[in-house]
């Protein structure tokens, strides 16, 4: 009977304790709930308060430089991870010198190593291919790899970042800072969109074989598959790159190259306040746009200023002003404050800037069109020696000269102030439209069209029946009588280089690459002097129709050849 009891006993204790952990477990579970919930919660009510990142977006019609639309383009902006823009644009510098290649060996330091993520996860005491940094920096954005970058090149991150900065100046990005390689957040880095743009625009010009890195849509480093942050690429016909950047402070930022039938368009996105928001936002101006976007090529090449000039402009110290504050979101789309920010200090300003444009739609400043270049062997991608090419070399000279007919007529005095480049008197000079370059003639200023008309009024008034002309005219200059040679049809210019034989042999490797478009062309060099006293020779295939002519530049931009087309 006792035994039964204590049995009882012993039954009731277990039921109890059981009973006990189970509402315990119970208890514990939901409160662990409710606290998950109630940070949640927090977390995304303090999100939906605190992050309005300022917007800002632009399209740039990279045929005819002209502005297509934008929103608070000149407003300063924290450039993120389109800071690597810029870092590669200095490694490719160093490419196409050939002070390095793409297997060279780049050491990892401690401070590289040390970056926050994202990055590859280099160690110290390692080493990085660039061909692998430069992958790295494209589709993962690697920190630790863009920092190796900048050590490698400046010896030190901070120098590194003055170098970008004087590299932003010399290419005409006047409100851009840099204070490190990464994009990491920085009070002092700041840029525009427009700015953006016009380095969007310069990279692929300059450099058409290493741009191709930016459509890269995944690579394995070390085992690991790296998949581009770039959700455009694959999606979007026509878009071949180039980058995507993300800080809390930025925001969600993009650059997008979009190469569609003849039309070109470079666009950037500042502050999008999700990834999606910011790729939809890109889709809907890319096409709107597209249609107003030129087919035909001509506005010139982004030019870099030369050192001296950039040193002189470049922000060495801290920047003076910020972005714009946040502002109120309506929907998806920020509205920024009508107030643009302060301009740089007068130290800071390129001396000869024009003013940002007033109106949502102007043609962008031009350049002179003269492509810098070193000397090369071979074009790359092309296995076999350069052979002899016959061609034309026509000089110009500068001074006073005559232009005589081959009709009985007296000669007719070319004015003094005519440019030797291809420019004339600004007197007779068409009229331009407002913010439209410096307004004073310079090559590149205006469309080929345009700057030939002067000239061809003063050859027809020399002439008294242009009709019987049976011979080509003739330059008199010091009395000496040299034929002029006359290049009918569209121009197709594949160079301007530093020395006749670097444009011959230019010249012939057009012509190998162009599988046989350009065999009836009238290939030629024409030397002509920049405004800084230097002599370029410029290599051209003329005797084209228009339709030739651009299907001959489209053909040789695939094999890594500048062209762009003129109207004769």
């Amino acid at each position: 009977m006792l035994r039964t009891s204590a049995s009882s006993r012993t039954l009731r204790v277990c039921v109890l304790g059981l009973a006990t952990l189970t509402a315990a477990v119970i208890f514990t579970t939901d409160t662990a709930d409710a606290r998950r919930r109630h940070r949640h919660h927090r977390h995304h009510h303090t999100v939906q308060q605190s992050y309005n990142p300022a917007f800002a977006s632009i399209i740039v019609d990279a045929n005819s430089g002209a502005t297509l639309t934008a929103t608070n383009a000149d407003g300063l902006r924290f450039p993120a991870s389109l800071t690597k823009i810029m870092t590669l644009y200095l490694l490719f510098e160093r490419l196409d010198a050939g002070k390095i290649s793409l297997n060279t060996e780049m050491p990892v330091s401690a401070h590289a190593s040390s970056q926050a993520p994202t990055k590859l996860g280099l160690r110290p005491g390692q080493t990085i291919r660039v061909e692998d940094a430069i992958k790295g920096l494209v589709t993962r954005s690697a920190n630790d790899a863009a920092v190796v970058i900048a050590e490698f090149i400046g010896g030190d991150e901070d120098d590194f970042a003055k170098m970008m900065t004087r590299k932003a100046r010399a290419l005409g990005m006047t409100r851009t800072v840099y204070r490190n390689a990464s994009g990491l957040p920085n009070d002092d880095q700041v840029t525009t969109a427009r700015d953006q743009s016009t380095l969007g625009r310069a990279i692929q010009d300059r450099f058409p074989r290493y741009y191709r890195y930016f459509a890269t849509a995944s690579f394995n480093y070390r085992g690991h598959n790296i998949r581009n942050h770039n959700h455009l690429l694959g999606k979007v016909e026509g878009v071949d790159g180039i980058k995507t950047g993300y800080t809390r402070a930025s925001g969600f930022n993009l650059v997008t190259n979009l190469r569609r039938g003849n039309r070109h368009l470079v666009g950037v996105v500042m502050g999008g306040r999700s990834y999606r928001s910011r790729d939809a936002i890109m889709r809907n101006l890319l096409a709107e746009n597209l249609e107003k976007a030129s087919g035909r090529r001509t506005v010139a090449a982004i030019t870099e200023r030369n050192s001296s000039e950039a040193n002189a402009a470049a922000a060495e110290d801290a920047a003076q002003s910020r972005p714009a504050a946040p502002v109120q979101v309506h929907g998806a789309i920020q509205v920024a404050t009508a107030e643009a920010p302060p301009p740089l200090p007068p130290t800071r300003a390129i001396a000869a800037a024009a003013p940002a444009p007033k109106a949502p739609v102007e043609p962008a400043p031009l350049t002179n069109g003269v492509i810098q270049s070193k000397a090369i062997a071979t074009i790359p991608g092309s296995t076999e020696p350069m052979k002899p090419v016959r061609v034309k070399t026509v000089q110009v000279r500068s001074g006073p000269m005559k232009v005589a007919s081959a009709g009985p007529t007296a000669l007719v005095t070319v004015p003094n102030d005519a440019d030797i480049s291809g420019s004339v008197s600004a007197r007779e000079l068409p009229v331009q439209p407002p913010n439209h370059g410096t307004g004073k003639g310079l090559l590149g200023v205006l469309p080929a069209s345009s700057m030939a008309a002067p000239a061809e009024r003063h050859v027809q008034q020399a002439a008294v029946d242009t009709s019987s002309r049976t011979a080509p005219q003739a330059v008199q200059s010091h009395g000496a009588v040299k034929p002029v040679a006359t290049h009918t049809g569209w121009i197709v210019q594949v160079g301007a280089l530093e020395s006749e034989s670097q444009a011959r042999q230019r010249l012939e490797a057009a012509r190998d690459h162009a599988n046989g478009m350009l065999g009836k062309a009238d290939p030629f060099t024409e030397t002509v002097v920049t405004r800084g006293d230097k002599k370029l020779y410029r290599a051209r295939f003329a005797g084209l129709e228009r339709d030739q002519a651009e299907a001959v530049c489209k053909r040789l931009k695939r094999s890594d050849i500048s062209c762009i087309t003129l109207r004769n």
